[in-house]
Parts: C-alpha cells; sequence; structure tokens
C-alpha cells in the first residue's frame, strides 16, 4: 500500500559524482532535495582493509542473480548475464572506491568531430559548449571536494588557479619515471588527486596506507562526495538521503512536465514522491535504463526518446597497461632506503593526448597514468598466477608473492584513451532478465572502432618505452593488457546537444522533450575523453545545478506546495 504522497522541490536520483553537487547546491540556494540511492549508506567504521570482504563480494556492487546487467561484446549474438556496468551502489556512488585521480578534459575533447572531420565508423558529435564554459567548474569542484595537486607543471592542461593543497608525497622512484620520460622528450607531471595532503574542510590528511582504489577510506581523507559533499548538503536542512530506496519510474503530466518519481524503498514497497525537478545520475548505463522503463502511453519508447537516441551512443573507456619489474635493493641504493615504502608514484603523462604525429588514423590519444601495483595480496596471487598462465601455485606462488612484497618493486602504468562511439555500442532493455523487483535489466552492446584499439596499442607501446628506460634497468618489463575496455567509465547515453533532433538533453542537460527533467551523470558526454570522467561529471553537475538555482531564483520553478 502506497503512503501519501509527499512532495519537495527536488528529486535527485543517485548520489554520486553527478548527483551531490547538484543536491548541494540546489540545497544551499534554499530547494528542498531528497535524495533516492538505491544502496545502502556507509560510515567510516564501515570501511576495512579486507579484501575478500570489500572487494570480492557484495559491497561495492550487486550479485548478478539479484541485480543482473546482460552484455554481449563484438559479434556474440545473445547476451549474458553479468556484473560487468556497475560503477558502485552506496551512497556517494563510485567517488567512495574510486582512485581519486583527477584530470580534466583538453579544448579538443569538445571538439572532436570538427577537429577530425569525422571517421567511418564513428558517431562524432561536438560538445554544445566549450572548455571556456566548464573550466570555472572544474575548479569549483576541486574547492569543494579537495584535491591535491601542483599547478603549472601540465603544459597540456588549462587552468588559472592552482590546486587547493599541495600534492601528495610521491614514492622516490617517481624520479626513475621523470629521468626516463624526459630522455624520451616527454613531459611528466604529478597526478592530482582527490586525496588531502594536508587537513582540510574539517577532514584529516591522508595516512599513505594505500588502499585507495577498490576501498573506502576510513581515514576520511579520500575526498569521494560522501566525504566532501554530502555532509554539508545533509547539514543545510534543506536535503535528505534515503538509502536503499530504487527509483522504477519517472513521471510527468500531460503537457511533458516532470511531477516526480516512483520507487521501492528498502522494504520493496512502492512510494510516490512529487517534484518540480528530477536531477537523473544513477550511471549512464542505469540512467538510460531508467528512461526507458519510464515509458507510457504518451512516451511509449521510453521518457524523453522520442528520437530513439536514449542508450544510444554508449562510450566506455579502452584502456591499457603495461608493467616493469625492479629490483627493490638496487632501487634503494640509486635513490635512498628513505621512503620506499611510500604507497603512490604520482606520475602522468598527455603528451599523445592530442598528437598529429602519433601515427594512427586517430591523432587523439589519451593519458598515462603511473603507479605503484596494489598492495591487495589476493589480487597480486592472482595476477601472478595469470602471468605463468596458472602454471604457478603451491610454494612457487608463496615465494613468488614474498619476493613480490619484500624484494621487489612493481611501476605500471594504466593508459585512458578515446573510446570511439559506435553504432554496435548501446544499452536497452533485455527482454529476460529482470532484477530482485521484477524490472527489466539493462543489456549493454559494445563493439569497438578498430581506429581506437590501434590508438591505443600505440599508448601502451609508448608507456612500455617510459619503462624500459628507467635506471636502474627493470628485471622485467611486459605489456598486461593491449586494448582493453573498462566498464567502470561510461558516457554518452543521453547526449547533450542543441539539435533535439540528435540528442536527448539540451546545452543545460534538460531533456529536449521532459521539463525540467535533467540528466547529470555521464550521460551527457558526446565523447569520452581521453581521461576518467570522474572530475568532468563533477564539474558539470555543479554547472548545471547553478542553472537550475537560476531558474528558481528568476521564479520559473515555483517552489512550495506541488
Amino acid at each position: 500500500m502506497a503512503r501519501e504522497r509527499e512532495s519537495v522541490d527536488v528529486v535527485v536520483i543517485g548520489s554520486g559524482a553527478g548527483g551531490a553537487p547538484a543536491a548541494l547546491t540546489l540545497a544551499e540556494a534554499g530547494a528542498r532535495v531528497l535524495i533516492l540511492e538505491k544502496g545502502p549508506y556507509y560510515s567510516l567504521g564501515d570501511f576495512t582493509h579486507d579484501e575478500v570482504s570489500i572487494c570480492r563480494r557484495d559491497f561495492w556492487v550487486p550479485w548478478e542473480h539479484l541485480d543482473p546487467h546482460t552484455i554481449r561484446k563484438g559479434a556474440e549474438p545473445e547476451a549474458r548475464v553479468t556484473r560487468e556496468g556497475w560503477v558502485s551502489q552506496c551512497v556517494g556512488g563510485g567517488t567512495v572506491h574510486m582512485s581519486g585521480f583527477f584530470y580534466r578534459l583538453h579544448a579538443e575533447d569538445f571538439r572532436l568531430a570538427t577537429l577530425t572531420g569525422g571517421l567511418d565508423g564513428a558517431e562524432l558529435a561536438d560538445w554544445p559548449i566549450d572548455l571556456a564554459e566548464l573550466e570555472p567548474f572544474y575548479d569549483l569542484a576541486e574547492v569543494r571536494v579537495g584535491v591535491s595537486g601542483q599547478a603549472g607543471l601540465n603544459p597540456f592542461e588549462v587552468r588559472k588557479r592552482p590546486f587547493p593543497l599541495p600534492p601528495l608525497h610521491p614514492h622516490p622512484a617517481a624520479a626513475l619515471v621523470d629521468e626516463a620520460a624526459r630522455g624520451l622528450g616527454l613531459t611528466p607531471f604529478p597526478t592530482a588527486r582527490a586525496v588531502l595532503s594536508r587537513s582540510y574542510g574539517g577532514r584529516p590528511p591522508c595516512n599513505y596506507c594505500g588502499f585507495c582504489g577498490e576501498y573506502g577510506c576510513e581515514n576520511g581523507s579520500k575526498s569521494s562526495v560522501l566525504a566532501s559533499l554530502l555532509p554539508p548538503a545533509e547539514a543545510s536542512g534543506r536535503c535528505e538521503i534515503r538509502a536503499g530506496c530504487m527509483a522504477s519510474r519517472i513521471e510527468v503530466d500531460g503537457q511533458d512536465r516532470v511531477q516526480g518519481v516512483v520507487y521501492l524503498d528498502a522494504q520493496g514497497v512502492e512510494r510516490r514522491v512529487q517534484a518540480r525537478v528530477v536531477v537523473l545520475a544513477a550511471s549512464a548505463i542505469e540512467s538510460a535504463r531508467l528512461l526507458l522503463l519510464s515509458a507510457d502511453g504518451r512516451h511509449p519508447h521510453g521518457l524523453a526518446n522520442g528520437t530513439g537516441l536514449v542508450g544510444k551512443h554508449l562510450t566506455l573507456s579502452t584502456f591499457g597497461k603495461g608493467t616493469a619489474i625492479l629490483d627493490r635493493a638496487q632501487v634503494a641504493a640509486r635513490l635512498g632506503a628513505d621512503h620506499m615504502d611510500l604507497p603512490f608514484l604520482q606520475r602522468s603523462l598527455q603528451d599523445d593526448y592530442w598528437n598529429p604525429r602519433l601515427g594512427a588514423a586517430l591523432p587523439k590519444g589519451g593519458t598515462h597514468n603511473f603507479l605503484l601495483h596494489h598492495p591487495n595480496p589476493i589480487n597480486a596471487g592472482v595476477r601472478m598466477a595469470m602471468d605463468a598462465k596458472w602454471t604457478l601455485w603451491g610454494q612457487p606462488l608463496k615465494e613468488a608473492l614474498r619476493r613480490y612484497f619484500h624484494d621487489e618493486l612493481w611501476i605500471e602504468f594504466e593508459v585512458f584513451g578515446e573510446f570511439l562511439p559506435v553504432p554496435g555500442s548501446f544499452v536497452d532493455l533485455d527482454p529476460r532478465a529482470k532484477d530482485r523487483w521484477g524490472l527489466p535489466a539493462a543489456r549493454i552492446s559494445v563493439a569497438h572502432h578498430p581506429v581506437a584499439d590501434d590508438v591505443n596499442r600505440l599508448m601502451v607501446r609508448r608507456g612500455l618505452d617510459v619503462l624500459e628506460a628507467m635506471q636502474p634497468r627493470p628485471v622485467k618489463v611486459y605489456p598486461w593488457a593491449w586494448a582493453n575496455t573498462t566498464y567502470h567509465l561510461q558516457h554518452g547515453t543521453c547526449r547533450f546537444g542543441d539539435d533535439p533532433g540528435r540528442s536527448v538533453l539540451d546545452r543545460d542537460c534538460q531533456a529536449h522533450e521532459v521539463r525540467n527533467l535533467y540528466v547529470t551523470d555521464a550521460s551527457f558526454m558526446p565523447t569520452s575523453g581521453g581521461c576518467p570522467a570522474t572530475p568532468t561529471i563533477l564539474a558539470n553537475s555543479f554547472r548545471v545545478a547553478s542553472k537550475i538555482a537560476e531558474r528558481f531564483r528568476r521564479g520559473e520553478i515555483a517552489r512550495g506546495q506541488v
């Protein structure tokens, strides 16, 4: 039995990088905000370094038998059930377990279609805004969440303000990467991180435990929105976070204006809440799914989907990786033994972010992020066994793990590259698979553009060149992935643009077809960019929320009882 309908000014669906900035901004502007979050509300006491409980169970993403996605890759005829495609399910979303690497998009990202003249087989589109419009909101996001870095050392990034915090302390081996990269004519720079290098906003500095990626921060020093944005939103007295609530439908009136949201609460009871504005930020895959689930008599193919573009143009991120194994004693002999236990390498390259001399049909490369291998012991053991084609087990595996933690130093790089939008990559509703509430699951179809994979291989080769040039020479250097895909980096299923016939959202991320419905996760992005999108999602959410707040101030969205 549904209870009496509630009324608020704004409902935000999703509490991560896309939802939290909008909720905070609108609450501070005086709106009554309700955040609906499907997952639990974790506290600092829930975060431990237990690799089994945190990384290998359902702490972040659900079991596939409860909340499945389905996926088909390339020419696969049938989709299979998978856990891929989930970013996170908890208050704070994926920012809670992110590593916190903070890169801005470049000017080329906003004009990829124009700069390339198009590319056969790719559905490229320019952004309706440029970097100059987003830049002040990058600044705002860095200040509000707390980002550590050193401005002025990355010649390829546009920024006018320093970072709010100085950079984190790097491992001494960062000097090896610097030396090798500069010897190849490249420009290494300290990686900005959403991790506090000193006390900030009432939160303590990083304790350098090294368990950032895949883990929540028990110290509160990682600048997730759980730690940085949601507390002041709640403290405003105008924002409520309701965890364990699954949004199942967005409702509109006969004039195609948002009316509210239907959701299932933590006990599975259907509820309705009326709102003047709905901000959808459930992830590119899940936001597209919810719009499709919201089909009704006026919108038989899904909400905001009169053009059939909801779910189309899904982009992920091409991904490559290389590893160098060094003798720890040799590194200490050259650099000194002090600080050899620091967990962060903190070096990046963007020389090939836009490089017409890259030697590929697409001059758009991406970002090299150099880091130390994660301290997870189970992950390390599995990695070693895989590298040995599963011939390493028993006592030899134990010995390999002993060397890994005591005698070796693993330096790696990750490549984040442009995932070109193609017709074969999209999200729709699976005709068979259902979630625990009986709702159709999102079906993910993924196809790669061959040019993007070619560029990724060139980027991996460039990273290997840096590793091979290090002194002391590594014991071993090898690629671990040439052209893979990361499914936690997802964008593009509700493109924004000025032409309602070719986009789902307008330049302010309001649906062309539904008044007062906004989408602020990475669904809006026409192109993926050559770096992780979290800073861009945060910045754009602040930008869009400022537009909504201005509409409230102008009286275009009246407050009060619906």
